[in-house]
Protein backbone atom coordinates (compact mmCIF):
# COMPACT_ATOMS: atom_id res chain seq x y z
CA UNK A 1 0.00 0.00 0.00
CA UNK A 2 1.60 3.10 -0.95
CA UNK A 3 2.30 5.85 1.66
CA UNK A 4 -0.13 8.34 2.48
CA UNK A 5 0.68 12.04 1.47
CA UNK A 6 0.60 14.48 3.95
CA UNK A 7 -1.70 17.55 2.18
CA UNK A 8 0.27 20.94 2.93
CA UNK A 9 -0.92 23.22 5.59
CA UNK A 10 -3.19 25.68 4.17
CA UNK A 11 -1.04 29.86 3.59
CA UNK A 12 -1.79 31.69 6.89
CA UNK A 13 -3.92 34.52 5.64
CA UNK A 14 -2.34 37.66 4.95
CA UNK A 15 -2.24 40.86 7.15
CA UNK A 16 -3.92 43.31 5.97
CA UNK A 17 -1.98 46.10 7.68
CA UNK A 18 1.73 44.88 6.20
CA UNK A 19 1.26 47.21 3.33
CA UNK A 20 1.03 49.78 5.41
CA UNK A 21 3.60 48.84 7.98
CA UNK A 22 5.83 48.97 4.89
CA UNK A 23 5.46 52.63 4.97
CA UNK A 24 5.29 53.64 8.79
CA UNK A 25 7.40 53.08 11.92
CA UNK A 26 4.73 53.89 13.66
CA UNK A 27 3.30 51.48 15.91
CA UNK A 28 -0.30 50.13 13.99
CA UNK A 29 -2.05 47.20 14.56
CA UNK A 30 0.21 45.66 17.36
CA UNK A 31 -2.40 42.95 18.07
CA UNK A 32 -4.12 42.02 21.13
CA UNK A 33 -3.00 39.05 23.68
CA UNK A 34 -5.92 38.84 25.83
CA UNK A 35 -6.01 42.90 26.74
CA UNK A 36 -2.41 43.88 26.41
CA UNK A 37 -0.11 44.03 23.23
CA UNK A 38 1.87 40.54 22.60
CA UNK A 39 4.80 40.20 24.21
CA UNK A 40 6.96 40.89 21.81
CA UNK A 41 5.42 44.76 20.83
CA UNK A 42 5.48 45.36 24.46
CA UNK A 43 9.61 44.48 24.51
CA UNK A 44 9.95 46.28 21.76
CA UNK A 45 8.28 49.57 23.01
CA UNK A 46 10.69 49.18 26.06
CA UNK A 47 13.69 48.85 23.87
CA UNK A 48 12.73 51.88 21.76
CA UNK A 49 11.76 54.13 24.61
CA UNK A 50 15.70 52.79 26.34
CA UNK A 51 17.06 53.71 23.09
CA UNK A 52 15.23 57.37 23.21
CA UNK A 53 16.67 57.78 26.94
CA UNK A 54 20.02 56.96 25.80
CA UNK A 55 20.15 59.71 23.48
CA UNK A 56 19.16 62.32 25.48
CA UNK A 57 21.71 61.62 27.73
CA UNK A 58 24.39 61.11 24.77
CA UNK A 59 27.32 62.91 24.54
CA UNK A 60 29.17 64.56 21.78
CA UNK A 61 31.91 62.69 20.21
CA UNK A 62 34.45 65.63 20.17
CA UNK A 63 37.95 64.78 19.59
CA UNK A 64 36.25 62.67 16.31
CA UNK A 65 33.97 65.87 15.13
CA UNK A 66 36.75 67.63 15.64
CA UNK A 67 39.10 65.60 13.54
CA UNK A 68 36.57 65.05 10.72
CA UNK A 69 35.78 68.52 10.73
CA UNK A 70 39.06 69.47 10.40
CA UNK A 71 39.57 67.61 7.06
CA UNK A 72 36.75 69.71 5.28
CA UNK A 73 39.72 72.35 5.40
CA UNK A 74 37.61 75.13 7.79
CA UNK A 75 38.67 76.36 10.80
CA UNK A 76 36.70 74.87 13.63
CA UNK A 77 35.85 76.27 17.34
CA UNK A 78 34.84 74.34 20.33
CA UNK A 79 32.69 76.56 23.07
CA UNK A 80 29.95 75.47 25.61
CA UNK A 81 26.68 77.00 26.97
CA UNK A 82 26.38 78.40 30.30
CA UNK A 83 24.44 74.62 31.17
CA UNK A 84 27.61 73.03 33.40
CA UNK A 85 26.61 69.66 33.00
CA UNK A 86 23.62 67.25 31.01
CA UNK A 87 21.49 67.11 34.39
CA UNK A 88 21.99 71.11 34.53
CA UNK A 89 21.19 71.59 30.73
CA UNK A 90 18.16 69.47 31.25
CA UNK A 91 16.75 71.26 34.29
CA UNK A 92 17.53 74.72 32.96
CA UNK A 93 16.97 75.19 29.01
CA UNK A 94 17.36 78.27 29.38
CA UNK A 95 21.15 78.37 30.25
CA UNK A 96 21.70 75.84 27.13
CA UNK A 97 20.91 79.62 25.19
CA UNK A 98 23.71 81.34 26.24
CA UNK A 99 26.72 80.97 25.69
CA UNK A 100 29.53 80.84 28.70
CA UNK A 101 31.28 83.91 29.35
CA UNK A 102 34.92 81.93 28.23
CA UNK A 103 33.59 80.75 25.02
CA UNK A 104 31.98 84.75 24.26
CA UNK A 105 35.65 86.12 24.88
CA UNK A 106 37.27 83.88 22.82
CA UNK A 107 34.50 83.98 19.91
CA UNK A 108 35.11 87.62 20.43
CA UNK A 109 39.08 87.45 19.90
CA UNK A 110 38.86 85.44 16.73
CA UNK A 111 35.75 86.82 14.98
CA UNK A 112 35.50 87.61 11.32
CA UNK A 113 34.58 91.57 9.89
CA UNK A 114 31.56 89.83 8.47
CA UNK A 115 30.09 86.84 6.83
CA UNK A 116 27.36 85.75 4.75
CA UNK A 117 26.88 82.19 7.75
CA UNK A 118 27.97 81.10 10.54
CA UNK A 119 27.24 77.17 10.99
CA UNK A 120 26.79 75.72 14.77
CA UNK A 121 26.85 72.28 15.58
CA UNK A 122 25.03 71.11 19.08
CA UNK A 123 24.48 67.84 20.84
CA UNK A 124 20.92 69.21 21.39
CA UNK A 125 18.80 66.63 23.15
CA UNK A 126 20.23 63.97 20.77
CA UNK A 127 23.76 63.84 20.70
CA UNK A 128 23.58 60.56 18.76
CA UNK A 129 22.13 62.71 15.66
CA UNK A 130 24.92 64.85 15.42
CA UNK A 131 27.84 61.97 15.73
CA UNK A 132 25.93 60.22 12.72
CA UNK A 133 24.70 62.75 10.56
CA UNK A 134 26.39 66.08 10.76
CA UNK A 135 29.05 65.52 8.58
CA UNK A 136 27.49 63.87 6.09
CA UNK A 137 25.05 66.55 5.67
CA UNK A 138 27.47 69.58 5.48
CA UNK A 139 29.73 67.47 3.05
CA UNK A 140 26.68 67.68 1.03
CA UNK A 141 25.99 71.45 1.72
CA UNK A 142 29.46 73.13 2.26
CA UNK A 143 30.09 72.61 -1.66
CA UNK A 144 26.73 74.21 -2.53
CA UNK A 145 27.54 77.23 -0.36
CA UNK A 146 31.40 77.76 -1.63
CA UNK A 147 30.28 77.26 -5.50
CA UNK A 148 27.62 79.77 -4.89
CA UNK A 149 30.24 82.20 -3.19
CA UNK A 150 28.98 82.86 0.08
CA UNK A 151 31.40 84.09 2.69
CA UNK A 152 31.67 81.49 6.05
CA UNK A 153 32.24 82.41 9.34
CA UNK A 154 34.09 79.34 11.26
CA UNK A 155 32.35 76.07 12.18
CA UNK A 156 31.42 75.71 16.10
CA UNK A 157 31.13 73.32 17.66
CA UNK A 158 29.31 73.79 21.02
CA UNK A 159 28.40 71.30 23.60
CA UNK A 160 25.07 71.35 25.81
CA UNK A 161 23.45 73.67 23.42
CA UNK A 162 19.55 74.60 22.36
CA UNK A 163 18.82 76.15 19.34
CA UNK A 164 19.01 79.82 20.43
CA UNK A 165 22.49 79.21 21.24
CA UNK A 166 23.17 80.29 17.78
CA UNK A 167 21.54 83.52 17.64
CA UNK A 168 24.52 84.49 19.71
CA UNK A 169 26.91 82.91 18.44
CA UNK A 170 25.71 84.55 14.63
CA UNK A 171 26.14 87.56 16.51
CA UNK A 172 29.70 87.59 17.39
CA UNK A 173 30.93 85.98 14.75
CA UNK A 174 28.90 89.09 12.48
CA UNK A 175 27.06 86.87 10.48
CA UNK A 176 24.16 87.73 8.39
CA UNK A 177 22.35 84.12 9.02
CA UNK A 178 23.17 81.62 12.01
CA UNK A 179 22.42 77.93 11.17
CA UNK A 180 22.61 75.11 13.31
CA UNK A 181 22.71 71.71 13.68
CA UNK A 182 21.40 70.12 16.46
CA UNK A 183 19.73 66.77 17.52
CA UNK A 184 16.38 66.90 17.70
CA UNK A 185 14.40 65.18 20.72
CA UNK A 186 14.34 61.64 20.25
CA UNK A 187 11.44 59.58 19.33
CA UNK A 188 10.41 56.14 20.06
CA UNK A 189 10.77 55.52 16.27
CA UNK A 190 13.88 57.91 15.90
CA UNK A 191 16.25 59.12 18.70
CA UNK A 192 18.98 60.33 15.83
CA UNK A 193 16.86 63.02 14.24
CA UNK A 194 18.96 65.94 13.21
CA UNK A 195 17.22 69.39 13.15
CA UNK A 196 18.31 72.38 11.02
CA UNK A 197 17.48 75.56 12.34
CA UNK A 198 18.43 78.89 10.56
CA UNK A 199 17.58 82.69 11.56
CA UNK A 200 18.32 85.74 9.58
CA UNK A 201 20.01 88.76 11.59
CA UNK A 202 20.44 86.52 14.44
CA UNK A 203 21.21 88.22 18.36
CA UNK A 204 19.97 87.79 22.08
CA UNK A 205 16.26 87.35 22.32
CA UNK A 206 15.06 86.20 18.84
CA UNK A 207 11.97 84.08 18.91
CA UNK A 208 10.90 80.47 17.42
CA UNK A 209 8.39 82.48 14.34
CA UNK A 210 12.29 84.41 13.21
CA UNK A 211 13.34 81.16 12.05
CA UNK A 212 13.30 78.10 9.79
CA UNK A 213 13.71 74.71 10.25
CA UNK A 214 14.17 71.29 8.12
CA UNK A 215 13.65 68.50 10.69
CA UNK A 216 14.18 64.71 11.08
CA UNK A 217 17.44 64.71 8.59
CA UNK A 218 18.18 60.53 8.72
CA UNK A 219 18.48 58.04 6.31
CA UNK A 220 14.65 56.71 7.33
CA UNK A 221 13.35 60.22 7.62
CA UNK A 222 14.70 63.00 5.02
CA UNK A 223 17.83 62.21 3.25
CA UNK A 224 21.21 63.92 3.68
CA UNK A 225 21.25 64.75 0.18
CA UNK A 226 18.08 66.12 -0.30
CA UNK A 227 18.23 68.13 3.56
CA UNK A 228 21.17 69.74 1.97
CA UNK A 229 19.29 70.58 -1.50
CA UNK A 230 16.57 71.82 0.72
CA UNK A 231 18.60 73.80 2.91
CA UNK A 232 21.09 75.48 0.54
CA UNK A 233 17.65 76.87 -1.56
CA UNK A 234 15.67 78.18 1.94
CA UNK A 235 19.37 79.95 2.68
CA UNK A 236 19.66 81.63 -0.33
CA UNK A 237 16.43 83.03 -0.52
CA UNK A 238 17.06 84.29 3.28
CA UNK A 239 19.86 85.69 2.52
CA UNK A 240 18.88 87.20 -0.99
CA UNK A 241 15.28 88.63 0.38
CA UNK A 242 17.05 89.44 4.09
CA UNK A 243 14.59 87.53 6.14
CA UNK A 244 13.80 83.98 7.78
CA UNK A 245 11.13 82.62 10.25
CA UNK A 246 6.89 83.11 9.01
CA UNK A 247 7.83 84.89 6.09
CA UNK A 248 10.09 82.87 4.17
CA UNK A 249 8.09 79.43 2.89
CA UNK A 250 9.76 76.36 1.26
CA UNK A 251 8.95 76.67 -2.65
CA UNK A 252 11.93 73.90 -3.72
CA UNK A 253 8.98 71.41 -5.00
CA UNK A 254 11.69 68.78 -3.49
CA UNK A 255 7.82 67.35 -2.08
CA UNK A 256 6.60 66.98 -5.49
CA UNK A 257 9.13 65.22 -7.67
Amino acid sequence: MPDEVTPPLPNPPLDPWDGLRAFTAARIALGRTGSSVPLREALAFRLAHAHARDAVYSELETERLMTELEALQMPVLRVRSQAENRPHYLQRPDLGRRLHEDSARALREIAPVKADLAIVLADGLSATALNRHALPLLQQLLPRLQRAGYSLAPLTLAEQGRVALSDEIGEVLHARLALILIGERPGLSAPDSLGAYFTYAPRPGRTDEARNCVSNIRPEGLPVEAAAEKLFRLLQEALRRELSGVALKDETGLLDS
